[in-house]
């Protein structure tokens, strides 16, 4: 197997094609990339923003170039050296009648030979939730008529421009002419007679009966534990494979899974030994990837939450968390608040799926002769649902893993001492049913129950913290990010070190990302607003500032203030996070087209709360007026907050970048594959999708990468332009792949300095038995004006040395940055002065 010495990950779609990604290969040769990452690239929905809607697993979408187009891409990647990785998704396809497999249910029900392809519950008639409003309402408001498909010529009831198409049966043995039926009771009837139902989009929810992704009810979820369903949705990909087209697969939502383990093991044995599998798996705390999956790794979220540790100021996380505390006007127990997240998808957005778990725990309480009342079974099931700490369990027909079971006692015994703790019995029996240790004649519907669960718990853990409570609580944005920790927690070198170490020896060949098409805002970005943990007093002070200067633009509605205080905090921060580094108050400009991509943001942002207004119930008062507050903000007439804030936000404008270039360094050297999303490799202010899905300059990345030089020096304007991260990212992956075994296999050494800078500095060494490699980062550079009364200001007096023992002593190194050669004794002593610029030595 060939692992990547690190990839490149590429959006097609919205205009981005095969034949322009070809002529994109000479830049990444350039750039050092090993490996081209592409999203989907099979035929999805028409005018589909991302590919994961899939319509056609075996057909290449004619809309990014077909077939004809792709093989002109990988023979420019071929013929350049460069592998190709597809990103796949087995979970899922579009409930969309494009999809020629989910028309033919559709038309024909359960008689569909695709009929098992998709995840139905087949009880009862296949619900399409696509109408505005109940069924009834719409036959009253002539929205539903009965005509003949454009496409087929067959009869259809058609909604707008969409025909559904009938079943044959039931027009074909009609009496009269269907497509002349214009009577709302014959129409209802012929309706009824369908295999499936129209309904509102607005009762999925409760209603729905096949498993969809996440809350997504236009993706139903596709059976691929079946043989006969994998092999139909894996024939293209493995085709591929097999060429030596593609060298790697990147498997979407893999937790969605009947039995992941299961799958990959099919996936293995189907692709080959060579293939590159990494998972898009997120991790909870002190959670490590299965060990009998067959993979190289994650696709690099718990990576990215690692980060968090080597750039946050711990000392001062603890006075930030009070500063917000105060903003409030009361304290945040986080873990109420996540409580009360996943009791509303539980309760609401979930209802579905949670009412089939309790009709069949239901049904095995009653085949056990077990006399327990719906509503015990109910609040046990709920309790357990809500106090799960991972995505997800992996339990097959026979039962949990023995470290499951373990994990699942554990939740059991924090659900028994709470002091509304659900009835023993009930709960008990729902325990009995997950470890299967349960009678045989109830194992049947036990393992149903098992997956459903299974595949229940992970949606609901990512609803409920990443597009919910980080949506809610905005202490710092920073750490609100795919795969964090949604607990307070301590920050800390050495939890990042410790993280190194076993990344090293559990998936050191997973990837290690920063950003993703799924991340709420670009690494740069987060590197900014990490720096705000170093200096939340004069953070606050210019909050309420600002919220003063702004104050005339805060409105009191019916259902209270908005914004109120805490979404005021919430707006101030992510304007800081997107704000382009150069943008000065007079770009009018430049601050329209960032008010464009921001109130986008802030109204996702206030939706996905799901406090005043959500998806389903927008509250279009509260909405606008928040709205209004956020347009203010970058109205060219608010001149004195703009200069106030630009002026305010440049010390930590350069942190950022200085945090920007630390962790580009970091991702390059630490144990992992260093994974790059389009156009990061400069910098990437973005916010949430679509605005971190939008096109990069490619252009002028090009041009840039062309006109860099070495050695690299300090020029203010290349910190600005991201020149530097990419100058950085272009010499450490020539070294990459140079030596790949230092950087795949090579000890993670964690090192230690003494003096003024020694708290402020990144420390560790990649170590072979043939080459070294010294990383030295700053970390926490923030210096504000001398006014600002928080920080040190003052230069160090004495210089920080590192002392170092063999075998990194005593050897001649490298610069990587500089090219400069010299020979370390058993100490590196560093100036006084910081450029801000990392140490990177190799040795020679």
């Amino acid at each position: 197997m060939t692992i990547p010495t690190a990839t490149w990950r590429i959006q097609f779609r919205n205009g981005m094609t095969f034949d322009r990604a070809a002529s994109l290969v000479p830049y990444l040769k350039q750039l050092g990339i090993s490996h081209l990452y592409a999203s989907p690239i099979f035929t999805a929905t028409a005018g589909s923003t991302h590919g994961y809607d899939v319509t056609d697993a075996n057909e290449i979408d004619p809309s990014i170039g077909g077939r004809a187009g792709f093989d002109r891409l990988v023979s420019a990647l071929k013929n350049a050296g460069l592998g190709l990785i597809l990103d796949i998704v087995p979970n899922h396809m579009a409930a969309s009648l494009e999809n020629a497999w989910w028309r033919d249910v559709v038309e024909h029900g359960e008689a569909s030979r695709y009929a098992r392809h998709f995840d139905i519950d087949w009880s009862r008639r296949l619900t399409l939730p696509f109408l505005g409003d109940a069924f009834e309402t719409a036959l009253d408001n002539n929205e539903i008529t009965v005509q003949a498909d454009p496409d087929s010529g067959k009869p259809a009831l058609a909604y707008y421009d969409t025909f559904y198409p009938l079943k044959p049966e039931t027009w074909q043995e009609c009496e009269t002419d269907v497509l002349a039926l214009t009577d709302r009771s014959e129409m209802a009837a012929l309706h009824q007679r369908q295999p499936w139902r129209l309904m509102c989009w607005r009762d999925a929810a409760n209603e729905l009966s096949y498993r969809r992704f996440f809350e997504i009810t236009g993706l139903v979820g596709m059976r691929v534990e079946d043989r006969g369903v994998f092999d139909d949705t894996h024939r293209l990909i493995l085709e591929l494979v097999h060429s030596g087209a593609v060298d790697g697969l990147r498997v979407d939502h893999v937790d969605g899974l009947a039995n992941p383990q299961a799958y990959l093991t099919r996936l293995r044995q189907q692709a080959g030994p060579d293939c590159y599998i990494t998972v898009e798996k997120i991790l909870g705390k002190d959670e490590q990837l299965p060990s009998d999956w067959p993979v190289s790794g994650t696709t690099g979220y718990e990576f990215m939450a690692a980060l968090s540790d080597a750039l946050v100021d711990g000392s001062q996380i603890s006075a930030l968390r009070k500063i917000y505390n105060d903003v409030l006007d009361k304290p945040v127990n986080m873990a109420a608040e996540l409580r009360e997240a996943k009791r509303l998808m539980v309760d609401k957005n979930f209802a579905g799926e949670f009412s089939t778990l309790l009709t069949l725990a239901g049904d095995i309480a009653a085949e056990e002769n077990a006399l327990l009342p719906e509503n015990n079974l109910r609040q046990a099931l709920r309790e357990l649902l809500i106090a799960f700490p991972v995505y997800r369990t992996y339990g097959t027909e026979n039962g949990l893993p023995a470290a499951d079971s373990e994990l699942l006692q554990q939740v059991a015994n924090h659900v028994k001492s709470r002091t509304d703790a659900p009835d023993p019995a009930a709960l008990n029996l729902i325990l009995r049913i997950l470890t299967g240790d349960i009678p045989a004649h109830t194992r049947q519907h036990a393992t149903t129950f098992r997956i459903r669960f299974q595949q229940l718990t992970g949606p609901l853990m990512a609803k409920s913290v990443e597009d919910t409570l980080f949506f809610r609580q905005h202490m710092s944005l920073a750490l609100n990010e795919v795969g964090a920790e949604p607990l307070p927690r301590a920050f800390s070198l050495d939890r990042f070190h410790a993280e190194m170490k076993v990344r090293l020896e559990r998936q050191p060949d997973a990837l290690s990302g920063t950003t993703t098409h799924d991340t709420k805002r670009g690494e740069d970005a987060r590197a900014r607003l990490y720096t705000l943990s170093e200096a939340p007093a004069h953070w606050a002070a210019c909050v309420a500032r600002w919220c003063e200067m702004n104050r005339s633009c805060v409105v009191t509605l019916d259902d209270g203030r908005a914004p109120k205080p805490s979404v005021e905090w919430m707006l101030y921060q992510a304007l800081a996070g997107v704000w382009p580094a150069t943008l000065q108050p007079r770009d009018h400009a430049g601050l329209a087209a960032l008010e464009e991509r921001f109130l986008a943001y802030v109204q996702k942002a206030l939706r996905e709360a799901k406090q005043r207004t959500n998806w389903t119930a927008v509250n279009d008062d509260y909405e606008n007026a928040v709205l209004d507050y956020a347009r203010h903000l970058l109205s060219p007439p608010n001149t004195d907050f703009l200069h106030d804030f630009t002026a305010s936000l440049q010390p930590f404008i350069q942190a950022g970048l200085v945090n920007s270039l630390t962790q580009t360094v970091v991702k390059l050297t630490a144990p992992g594959v260093p994974d790059i999303y389009q156009g990061s490799e400069t910098l990437d202010f973005s916010l949430i999708d679509p605005d971190n899905r939008r096109e990069p300059d490619f252009p002028a990345l090009q041009q840039m990468l062309t006109a860099h030089k070495t050695p690299l020096d300090s020029d203010p304007a290349h910190w600005l332009s991201g020149q530097l991260n990419q100058h950085v990212i272009a010499s450490l992956l020539q070294l990459r792949q140079a030596r790949p075994a230092l950087f795949r296999h090579g000890d993670y050494l964690p090192l230690s300095a003494q003096g003024p800078r020694e708290d402020h500095l990144i420390l560790f060494a990649r170590l072979d038995s043939t080459h070294a490699l010294m990383v030295i980062a700053p970390r926490l550079a923030l210096k504000l004006p001398d006014n600002a009364g928080e920080c040190d200001q003052t230069a160090p007096a004495a210089s920080t040395t590192i002392a170092l023992t063999a075998p990194l002593s005593h050897r001649r190194y490298r610069n990587i940055l500089s090219g400069e050669v010299m020979f370390v004794t058993d100490q590196i002593t560093l100036p006084a002065t910081d450029t801000g610029l990392p140490l990177i030595l190799s040795s020679e």
